[in-house]
């Protein structure tokens, strides 16, 4: 599986609170062993991100993302408020 971080996901990745970032890379070691581990609760966006999904990273963060089968797009991370 390849991953590919558009820059929008970047910039806000540095922007995160430094537990946030450690707890992004549990969620993407998850991830990478298991797409739809119902801890990362999984499921589409449709409607504010055509073609796209969501993870939790935790109670309040989210990682918008594009599944291409082996290529995963990250196009952004933030709070679900500022997502949705």
């Amino acid at each position: 599986m390849k991953i590919v971080y558009k820059k929008r996901f970047e910039k806000n990745f540095k922007k995160l609170p430094p537990n946030v970032g450690e707890q992004f890379y549990q969620r993407l070691n998850l991830f990478l062993q298991d797409k739809f581990d119902k801890t990362l609760n999984n499921h589409s966006v449709y409607k504010v991100f055509p073609n796209c999904r969501s993870i939790n990273v935790n109670g309040d963060y989210r990682v918008i993302f594009e599944d291409h089968g082996d290529l995963i797009v990250f196009i952004t991370i933030d709070t679900h408020s500022n997502l949705y």
